[in-house]
């Protein structure tokens, strides 16, 4: 099979040799091949899961997700990963709470959902 690049994946490719990254024009269909295909596993491996959670759920399995229910599955997370966040973070052994060393960004989009949630 013969497969003719544009002139602009033929200027890439150029590009890509001159600076070394690849040795010639058939590295680039290899690497380009190569990166299709994971992402069609990446792809198969989506549906599959999506699959099986559309079963599971026309079991009656899974849980309804509302902000009610995200708020509490923040808080439940929270309290849990505290006592790891806790340990690990710099700072944390000094008295820093975990909010403070490790959960800033959490904290701060929680709050966020909070206040959209309001309005």
């Amino acid at each position: 099979m013969e497969i003719r690049p544009t002139p602009e994946q033929e200027a890439f490719i150029r590009q890509a040799i001159d600076a070394g990254r690849i040795a010639r024009p058939e590295d680039a269909a290899t690497q380009a091949m190569a990166l299709s295909e994971e992402r069609e596993r990446r792809r198969a491996e989506i549906l599959t899961r999506v699959h099986e959670a559309e079963v599971a759920l026309a079991r009656g399995e899974g849980t309804v997700i509302t902000p009610e229910t995200m708020d509490t599955l923040a808080e439940d997370v929270k309290r849990r990963a505290a006592p790891a966040w806790t340990r690990r973070t710099p700072g944390a052994a000094d008295g820093a709470s975990p909010c403070a060393t490790g959960f800033g960004r959490a904290e701060r989009h929680l709050t966020r959902h909070r206040r959209r949630r309001r309005r």
